[in-house]
């Protein structure tokens, strides 16, 4: 059994963990890496401790957690693929670093971080370029998590016709295949489109079903201020 607590100056009780498998790091370490204070930290890790008992979450609880927020679709596929843009560490598991690293940079890191950080996601085999075929399994897999629900009702097609739009204006180069500065340089020039939408799906809808995103750390409040 492993017992280990943080100490915070500003807060009279310390964070316990029980029979854990994993020790995050300190919360000094942790505030100075991330756009959180300390208080805010410790919001998010009982939330955490609470959905992940063990200190991280592998790939399967993780959809588990993911899909109650979507019960309308199937958000397996999505799951799969932003379980692999948060497993840092590419081990199988998401530990509270993790988690916390990536919340910080969709919720309050610069626009450069956050066209990074989605860059990385639908960078799928993490070579560098995005694909077309990557494009479509992301947007396939964003449509499936909607479900047929959707209004207006949304054509068998249109995955293909966004991932065509997407390429006709990122790839400037017409190489079949998106740099990171071209990604950058496109979602910079267009404020309104489906670029927008690619850029914001994740972080304006898709954190709400995170571990620990029910904490009262206000995540509408921080979304609204990042400038989306």
């Amino acid at each position: 059994m492993i017992f280990l607590s943080f100490s915070v100056d500003i807060i009279d009780d310390d964070l316990e963990i029980t029979m854990v498998c994993h020790r995050p790091e300190g919360l000094d370490k942790m505030e100075a890496q991330t756009n959180f204070s300390k208080r805010e930290l410790q919001e998010l890790y009982r939330g955490f401790k609470n959905e992940c008992p063990s200190g991280a979450v592998n790939e399967e609880t993780f959809k588990q957690i993911y899909s109650q927020f979507f019960p309308q679709g199937d958000a397996s596929t999505y799951a799969h693929y932003l379980f692999n843009a948060f497993d840092l560490g590419h081990n199988g598991s998401i530990k509270f670093e993790d988690f916390v690293t990536a919340l910080s940079i969709l919720l309050r890191g610069s626009t450069q971080e956050k066209l990074q950080w989605t860059f990385n996601l639908y960078d799928i085999n993490k070579d560098g370029y995005i694909t077309k075929e990557e494009m479509t399994d992301i947007v396939s897999a964003i449509y499936d998590m909607m479900g047929k629900h959707t209004y207006p009702v949304l054509r068998t097609d249109t995955p293909k016709q966004h991932v065509d739009a997407f390429f006709q204006k990122m790839d400037k180069n017409r190489d079949g295949v998106v740099t990171l500065d071209e990604f950058i340089l496109s979602c910079q020039e267009v404020s309104t489109s489906f670029l927008s939408f690619l850029f914001l799906f994740f972080s304006q809808q898709s954190l709400y079903a995170l571990p620990s995103s029910g904490n009262h750390i206000s995540l509408q409040h921080n979304i609204h201020h990042t400038g989306f």
